[in-house]
């Protein structure tokens, strides 16, 4: 009765009261609403100045709990409107933890770098965030004392060459960095302790991770001489980890092609004879480098569990190269695809698949939220929201979906202008890579 009887009350007050009185009342809660949503964003932001600001202190636990939070919001946010306003600062101060923290702070504040620039995306920040980075990351690589505190830095090198890289130099640059990690012999004052699996795993991922955004025409020809004999090699190594990121990384470097680059020395001589001569040994010792992944993969690709093996990571590894074989034999990608939230994500290249593997093990709790609404990510898998559709445009064909799968989509926006204008120049010196094609 009490209830019914204040139900007859609230109503006879609303039919008492005139249309301005209730359009009042619903421009008061309105406006209620908007402040809340502007207290909360308010207070987010708030909470990253205290973390900032936090990383000024002389204690090292306390700044690790700082970059904690800052990798939280950045994972549950895309956090432009910060990284608009303390970008240099976050950077300088990361960078700081990298040169003086313990292991653990220079894996977080790696991790931080890493968000910061996927959150700005490319362009200006992205490439001053690779500039500054580069020196501070390479010398704290020098020292291999913690595997997860190098995982975390090729990690960081690897995400901030891939948005903030203008040009394939500055690429190979960061891809030799991963490579000395694990071949010191190329460096100078680089320990020679023995890689462990772990590290090997996380060079390979994050060195196949960049190549996914060269052509084969861009690579240094002396750069990588021997690297398909090393990764075959590593496919005759105990730790499953480090077979499967092998593998893949085998099957990107014959999806791009320009085998001579990865095979062997490459020698050549004045004399026309000579050269054709080398020409035919080289292509017998790519034929033969073939031949022996080709057998490798096919053995991986039944092995029978033995006592002690995981049947979980037996199956990923048979499962990984089956389609490796499938690829090498008979030419065809894997091809998966996912829905998250409005969007339809799809892979059909080597490249895309090693990218997004790389980037959601990078991103972790916040991938779904980054590809949901990280601009720079949809123009790097070819996505569009739904919402920014008309109706007739939802349902995409399969030949538009392969359109936007090409290796070459990878590349952003920032990269574009500069690649087509080194196409135009390779044509004049008649390397017969790429002939016409629209430019710029």
């Amino acid at each position: 009765m009490g209830r019914r009887s204040s139900q007859r009350r609230n109503a006879a007050m609303l039919d008492s009261d005139d249309t301005d009185s209730v359009s009042s009342s619903s421009t008061t809660r309105s406006d209620m609403m908007l402040s809340g949503l502007e207290e909360v964003q308010f207070d987010k932001e708030t909470v990253l100045d205290q973390c900032v600001d936090a990383l000024y202190e002389k204690r090292g636990s306390t700044r690790e709990k700082a970059l904690a939070s800052i990798i939280e919001a950045f994972n549950s946010n895309i956090q432009h409107e910060f990284v608009e306003k303390k970008f240099a600062t976050l950077l300088q101060l990361c960078l700081s933890s990298i040169r003086r923290g313990s292991s653990k702070e220079i894996a977080l504040a790696s991790h931080v770098i890493g968000l910061l620039s996927l959150t700005a995306g490319p362009g200006d920040k992205a490439h001053e965030i690779l500039e500054e980075s580069v020196k501070p990351i390479s010398v704290a690589l020098k020292s291999r004392s913690d595997n997860s505190k190098i995982s975390s830095l090729l990690e960081c090198l690897a995400i901030i060459t891939f948005v903030g890289g203008k040009d394939p130099e500055e690429t190979e640059e960061s891809m030799q960095l991963m490579w000395q990690v694990i071949n010191p012999k190329l460096g100078p004052n680089v320990a020679t302790a023995k890689p462990s699996p772990a590290m090997i795993t996380a060079v390979v991922s994050s060195w196949s991770f960049l190549l996914t955004t060269m052509d084969g025409w861009t690579l240094n020809p002396k750069s990588w001489q021997g690297s398909i004999s090393y990764f075959s090699n590593l496919l005759d190594k105990e730790d499953r980890s480090v077979r499967i990121a092998a593998g893949e990384t085998l099957a990107l470097v014959f999806e791009v092609g320009s085998l001579e680059k990865f095979s062997g020395e490459s020698k050549g001589s004045g004399d026309s004879s000579t050269d054709e001569t080398n020409k035919s040994r080289e292509l017998l010792h790519i034929q033969g480098l073939r031949a022996k992944v080709l057998n490798q993969v096919r053995t991986l690709s039944a092995e029978a569990g033995g006592k002690g093996s995981a049947k979980k990571d037996l199956n990923n590894q048979r499962n990984t190269f089956r389609d490796i074989l499938e690829f090498l034999e008979d030419g065809y990608s894997p091809e998966t695809s996912a829905k998250i939230g409005g969007l339809l994500l799809s892979t059909s290249t080597w490249a895309n698949l090693i990218q997004l593997n790389f980037l959601k093990h990078f991103l972790g709790g916040g991938f779904v939220k980054h590809m949901q609404e990280n601009e720079f990510l949809h123009d790097v898998f070819g996505l569009t929201p739904k919402k920014n559709l008309p109706a007739s445009q939802h349902r995409v064909s399969g030949t538009d979906k392969r359109m936007y799968k090409s290796p070459n989509s990878i590349l952003n926006k920032a990269r574009t202008q500069f690649l087509n204008k080194q196409r135009m120049l390779s044509q004049d010196k008649n390397v017969g890579y790429y002939a016409g094609g629209d430019e710029l």
